[in-house]
């Protein structure tokens, strides 16, 4: 059986407290796409932590986590990500595994993803220039470097192959910021990554999933971010829906049960691209200000704005979503009035779909109003206690997507979740 945690909106939903919260029900969390680009924030004893490739699970001892071969992953974020782990007593050695499949970020795709974003001038797609979409590019093209290449004696003469081609294609950007830096720590880091577990993860997987146990797949991102369905071409490189879990984690699609969709009391996107409900005024600010809106991975702060349900429909019917768990109500405990979006304004037209390209139209959201609650909804920890006010927040939300708000997320605490 296999569970799904991912993000219904532009990424930034909270995905790392809620797998952590989960975690200890399951025998495995595993990465299934994504890379550094992805933040997952999570509080342990109190100390906040951001990790960034390995899974959210890797705090509960009894977990095994796996990096699935979906992911692209940078060594060396992933050595200061076990560095930081490990201060707090967690053996990553023990308990972290990393498919053969994974595909590796090297410099150069750092420096590609630079040049191309730069190149792209007042167009440029808002990359967190990890090296992502390169190195998807490399996948896709049959050129990457895996982990398991890094059991072969010819790993280095296939490395400096891949440099060469990336260093024509640097030329072509006219890109000539010396790198030497970068590979130096790359390389550093590649000895560490040798020390760890890998292995062939699909067997692996699959026979915790025949011995009966239980496995939560992790997403990154967020479902309108997803290369194929998400506000193309301002989207990331991977599938970060629910069918991403079976390219980038080698399960059946019958192996699926729960698919976990997580989304704001609100909405926020980082970088570039359309968002229909953005708020330019004092909310949006207020917004911003009272949820610590910026992102966890390049600091930015985040563009806010009112939950918009036309896309978070739309979300849940592509990823088959069962239930869904609102994050951060806390952060409207202030606000006199709350805003839904239910509908698109196009051309005079009310229409309640996710055009081709919404970069292309201009969309006039239509809002629906509810009174705020005006309560510390921070403090409350069972059902009962949750304000009517609330409840039909909520209730309207359930109607209107077809899919039910099983948890509220009230805190960044472990513990800080309402389950209704």
């Amino acid at each position: 059986m296999v569970d799904v945690i991912l993000g219904l909106q532009w990424g930034d939903e909270g995905k790392g407290k809620i797998v952590d919260y989960f975690a200890p029900n399951y025998d495995v969390v595993a990465r299934f796409q994504g890379g550094p680009n992805a933040g997952h924030t999570l509080y342990v004893n109190d100390t906040k932590v951001v990790l960034h490739q390995i899974p959210s699970g890797i705090f509960h001892q009894n977990t095994i986590n796996l990096i699935g071969g979906g992911v692209v992953l940078d060594p060396v974020t992933l050595k200061k990500e076990c560095d930081k782990v490990a201060s707090f007593g967690i053996d990553v050695k023990k308990n972290l595994f990393i498919s053969q499949r994974t595909n590796l970020i090297v410099p150069t795709h750092r420096a590609l993803d630079k040049a191309s974003e730069t190149a792209k001038g007042l167009d440029k797609i808002g990359s967190t220039l990890k090296g992502i979409g390169p190195a998807y590019m490399d996948k896709t093209g049959r050129n990457a470097l895996r982990v398991g290449d890094l059991l072969d004696k010819s790993f280095i003469t296939n490395y400096i192959k891949l440099r060469l081609k990336h260093q024509r294609l640097l030329d072509n950007f006219h890109f000539d910021e010396d790198i030497a830096a970068w590979e130096e720590e790359f390389f550093e880091a590649i000895e560490f990554l040798r020390s760890l577990n890998f292995v062939n993860a699909e067997y692996f997987i699959n026979g915790h999933i025949s011995n009966g146990k239980k496995i939560l797949a992790e997403g990154a991102q967020g479902s309108m971010l997803d290369i194929d369905f998400g506000t193309f071409p301002f989207v990331t490189s991977s599938s970060t829906i629910t069918a991403g879990v079976c390219t980038g984690l080698g399960v059946a699609p019958q192996k699926i049960k729960e698919v976990m969709g997580v989304s704001k009391a609100y909405c926020t996107r980082v970088g570039s691209g359309p968002f229909p409900t953005e708020l330019f005024d004092e909310t949006g600010e207020e917004l911003r200000k009272l949820g610590s809106e910026f992102g966890a991975t390049t600091g930015r702060p985040r563009r806010c704005g009112w939950i918009d349900l036309v896309a978070l429909k739309y979300a849940c019917m592509i990823n088959g979503v069962t239930q869904i768990v609102m994050t951060k109500a806390d952060v409207l405990d202030t606000f006199e009035e709350l805003k839904v979006c239910s509908a698109y304004n196009i051309n005079g037209k009310e229409v309640q779909e996710v055009p081709f390209q919404m970069s292309k139209l201009t969309i006039d959201p239509v809002y629906k109003a509810f009174p705020g609650w005006k309560t510390d909804t921070s403090v409350i920890s069972e059902k009962e206690n949750v304000p009517d006010t609330v409840n039909n927040y909520v209730s309207f939300i359930n109607q209107y997507v077809g899919a039910p708000v099983k948890y509220v997320s009230n805190g960044p605490g472990r513990n800080q979740i309402i389950t209704l």
